[in-house]
């Protein structure tokens, strides 16, 4: 507790910035088996290798582990610190915001019950606790962290929440402020219901930027990087599922079988199609804002 309290002191307050900004998510949390992906408690850790990558999450049995939706408070907080840096704001791993903020930002109701999932998020935040050799200077050097140093609500005199403040890992803080770890991605990612099609989109959106040739991974590949305890067969009937919905904002996803015999989800962008307009319409002449790909 001395340690925590003596870090609050050092850290500057940041103050969660108004308007509308574009998401922003940390490549790192979109390439690797961070998070649960189902809604009910999951206690069995993920522990995943791969080459030189390692990664172990742990759970307690009061929290469980936290999920990809618990994850939107990471990327309002990712979004929050690039669109600060960006305009030459002071940045801090000690934030600070209203519930109202981070819930609208994330696409969710402002209701009481919303309010105590949110504050149930939080608690799952720091509970969970990531063991990683990623981003380490040596592969048999391990960063153990939890998703949230500490978090503390702010009531009025009549205990209803004015305010929310959490200081986050330097493992994440520094993953994010280095331009080259964080990509944009689109605000319907908050609107997709289940957890593997959120976890699917992240991937895709990492591995499938704006390559016009799209990208392509085998199933059991893909089961092993999404850390899901559910059987390859289940994990292959979901895709399956997926694909026939094609839910992913901006891309089109596809599954076709390769030369050895094992199955390959593949995955390119999905422009919508041209607005056609009137053979005698004028086009306007007023300048257009084109937004690009930010990382």
């Amino acid at each position: 507790m001395r340690l925590i309290s003596n870090e609050r002191q050092q850290l500057d307050l940041f103050r969660a910035l108004p308007g509308r900004m574009a998401p922003r998510d940390a490549q790192d949390l979109m390439s690797w088996p961070f998070f649960s992906l189902a809604k009910s408690r999951r206690i069995q850790p993920i522990d995943f290798r791969m080459g030189e990558v390692s990664i172990r999450v742990e759970a307690t049995p009061e929290h469980g582990m936290a999920t990809i939706w618990d994850a939107d408070i990471l990327i309002w907080a990712a979004s929050q610190i690039v669109e600060a840096r960006d305009h030459g704001l002071m940045t801090s791993r000690l934030m600070t915001a209203t519930p109202y903020e981070i819930l609208t930002f994330i696409g969710r109701g402002d209701s009481l019950r919303d309010y105590e999932r949110l504050k149930a998020s939080f608690d799952r935040l720091q509970a969970t606790t990531v063991a990683t050799s990623i981003r380490q200077p040596t592969i048999r050097r391990r960063h153990r962290f939890s998703w949230i140093n500490e978090w503390k609500e702010r009531l009025d005199g009549q205990g209803r929440p004015r305010g929310i403040e959490l200081i986050l890992p330097d493992w994440f803080y520094n993953g994010v402020i280095n331009e080259a770890f964080v990509l944009t991605i689109d605000r319907a990612y908050f609107d997709l219901t289940g957890g593997l099609e959120r976890w699917l989109y992240r991937l895709v959106r990492k591995h499938g930027g704006r390559q016009r040739n799209g990208w392509s991974f085998d199933l059991p590949h893909l089961h092993l990087k999404s850390g899901s305890l559910s059987s390859l067969k289940r994990f292959a009937f979901e895709l399956r599922r997926i694909v026939d919905r094609q839910p992913l904002p901006g891309y089109r996803l596809g599954l076709e079988m390769a030369a050895d015999g094992t199955q390959r989800l593949t995955f390119a962008p999905h422009e919508p199609p041209p607005i056609r307009r009137p053979r005698h319409q004028k086009l306007s002449t007023e300048p257009v804002d084109n937004m690009g790909d930010k990382l």
